[in-house]
Order: structure tokens, then sequence, then C-alpha cells
């Protein structure tokens, strides 16, 4: 079968493109075997895809508020309706709210605070999107008729894709409330040398997230480029048909640093100790950092020092998952939904004053790959997520 119709079952590559007040975003999801006739999907949606063939291009936009609807002005409540100590901008489940109806404890939808005032709190119950423009592109993959339908559930394929974006974005403007407290303690706060001085050769993500990974990187590393590889390991994630000019890595343990084929040269330096770069000022044109930032203790003042090292207009590449040591993470890092994890690293580039052009991507539903040993438990590869901006000139 070539040619989608309102029977068919299809492959679906979704992205998703909007823009906040500092950044672009895109984000993307994997979507196998889409019944037209049973999932749902919205008219629009379903409409532009009847007709298409295997490996065309369909697109679909929506205006502010029509896909999600809009719930109106944020609620002002009382404070004591909440749980936990609120702080601006960030986002909780609904089930942490009382008195209010037709929520209830189990309830995780998010809502987010937007303002706190004496023993009042406001409170913004839209979804993070629901007063963006939204553009949605769609790959078709291949294209197959359903057997019969002998029950079966519904799938929500733009329920899915739309769940947590919007959660990077402030509000209206304002920063977010993600450094009160301690937000940069760990549980293991010894000297980092000594958790690092045992050489790990071992991946962190599954294979397709690695090509994920690498995919993001081919954006903007190019041939004869210097490139700065910030937290590095026995691995630098770049593409292998890339030819930098040279890759300059920064770690913590030098028998993982010597392991890496891609690597020029490399400084065995801990960030966390001082956040200042062996390298001269305008030495890169591009630097990476690939599961690590949520290591950093001294975030602020190490991205202050990458745009140091980096030349006028240069980039700075952030990349990260779900996963990390329990030990060396930051607190703040594991209270946040993961597309919080990317507002968290916005604001980094926000509030170092360094950056300009920022940009965002994640990737999920992919299917983990056959012989990864969490196969049997996971049935998707590790979602990636990316922030990248310019050095300001």
């Amino acid at each position: 079968m070539n040619t989608i119709d309102k029977d068919s079952v299809v492959d679906i590559a979704f992205q998703l493109r909007w823009e906040s007040e500092h950044a672009a975003h895109t984000e993307g999801y994997s979507a196998k075997g889409v019944n037209l006739w049973r999932d749902w999907l919205p008219d629009s949606v379903r409409q532009t895809l009847v007709g298409k063939r295997s490996w065309e291009n369909a697109a679909v936009y929506f205006t502010p508020g029509q896909l999600f609807g809009q719930n109106g002005r944020p609620l002002q409540i009382d404070r004591r309706q909440f749980s936990r100590t609120p702080r601006t901008g960030r986002f909780y489940p609904k089930g942490r709210l009382s008195g209010l109806a037709g929520v209830f404890p189990q309830n995780i939808q998010p809502f987010r605070i937007v303002g706190v005032n004496n023993g009042h709190m406001s409170i913004d119950m839209n979804h993070p999107l629901a007063e963006r423009r939204l553009g949605l592109s769609m790959t078709i993959g291949e294209i197959s008729s359903k057997e019969g339908e002998r029950g079966g559930t519904s799938v929500d394929w733009v329920g899915l894709l739309t769940e947590g974006p919007g959660m990077q974005a402030r509000w209206q403007d304002t920063p977010t409330d993600f450094f009160s407290d301690t937000p940069f303690i760990r549980q293991d706060e010894r000297t980092d040398g000594i958790f690092y001085e045992k050489p790990r050769l071992v991946h962190h993500l599954d294979l397709t997230a690695r090509d994920m990974v690498a995919d993001v990187y081919r954006r903007f590393v190019k041939n004869g480029m210097r490139v700065l590889d910030l937290m590095s390991s026995w691995t630098s994630h770049l593409p292998e048909d890339s030819r930098p000019a040279s890759v300059s890595g920064v770690g913590m343990n030098e028998a993982e640093l010597e392991q890496n084929p891609r690597l020029s040269d490399y400084q065995v330096h801990d960030l966390n100790a001082d956040p200042r770069l062996p390298y001269a000022a305008e030495s890169f044109d591009v630097a990476l950092c690939t599961v690590s930032i949520e290591y950093l203790t001294r975030p602020l003042e190490v991205l202050q020092d990458v745009a140091r090292v980096l030349k006028p207009g240069g980039i700075f590449v952030v990349t990260f998952s779900n996963r990390w040591f329990p030990p060396k993470v930051v607190r703040i890092w594991q209270e946040l939904h993961e597309f919080e994890r990317v507002g968290l690293v916005m604001e980094y580039f926000l509030q170092s004053g360094t950056f300009e052009n920022l940009g965002t991507y994640s990737m999920r539903g992919l299917p983990r790959p056959d012989g990864d040993k969490y196969a049997r438990d996971l049935a998707l590869s590790d979602p990636i997520y990316a922030v990248w901006g310019n050095r300001t000139s």
C-alpha cells in the first residue's frame, strides 16, 4: 500500500516547531503504527495525511489556543492550597493542589506558578503551548492497511508529542526561579577527582541516542573548525564523517581522554573546582558538552568562560538525556520535569549574559536498538535534548 487512506496504518516522524521570547524550538517524535481510523488525531492533521505517499512531507499550522484551548487568566489561590514552597515559573503536578474543583491527588498534569504575593499564589492551568503559534510537519514512512479492529487502545500521538514541550520557556519573559535554596548541592560532596578516578569506558546513551547526538552536532561542526569538547571522556559523539581542524578535550579522567580517538589534545581539569578553562580567549569555533551539564555546580561561571574561549559568533551546544550518576548530579536537576531541564539550561545561557540566538531540540519515541542491555525493559531509545546559543559579538 503506497497511499494513505482512512484505514491506513502509518509510520510518521513528527516535528513541532514554535518560538518563545529568546529561542526557536523543535520537538521531534517518532510515531510507529499510527492507526488513522482508531488513534486520536486533530481533524486537520488527519485530512492532511490522507492521500500522501511514503516519504512525502505534510504540514499543518495551529493558531494560539487552537490545539489546546485556553482556560483563561491565571487563578489566584491561597498558598496553603499548595503542598510545597512555591517557586515562580516552576511547574508542579496538579495533584499537589487542594481545594480546587476537578483536581485530585492523582493528577500529574502540570500547572505553573506564575506569581507569589504574601499569602497568595497565581497559577496558570493552561497547557504551556496554549498561547504559542505551532507548526507541525510530518514525514511519512511505511504505509500499510489495518488488519481489522478487535479492540485495542487508541493513542493520542499529538498528545505524546506535546507532553512536555513549552515547559522550557519563561513565563512572560520572567526568569524562572531555579536558583533559590541550594540547587547545586549533591549527594556526594567529596572532591570530584575521587569519584572520577576510576576510568568508565562505557557508553551513557544507547546507540540510537548517540546517533541522534551526532546528528545534532553535524548541524554545527563543520570541516576545518576548532572544537572544544567540554567535560569530555573516551568518546566525543562527533559524526564519523566530520573533519574538524582540531578537537580539544577537557575532562576528569586522563585514561578516558587518552582513549578518545577524536581528540587532538586534552586537559585534565575540574570545572567545579575552577571554572576557568585552560585556553586563550577566542580559541574555538564551537564548544560541545554531552550528557554532563547536570554535574556542574558553578554553571554560570563555566558558561561565561566558554564564551571567553569561543570566537565572536561561535556556538556552544549542550546535549543531555534522562540518565545520570546519582551521587554527582546537582539537586535541582533531579527535581525537574525533563523539559524543565531544557529550561534550566536555557536559563544558564540567558543569565550568563554571554549568548544569544538560542535554540532547543528534543527527540523522543525512537525504538531502542536490538541488543541493547535495556531492550527487555525499555521499548524506546533514550530521549535526546539539546540547547545551543551563539557567543555575543
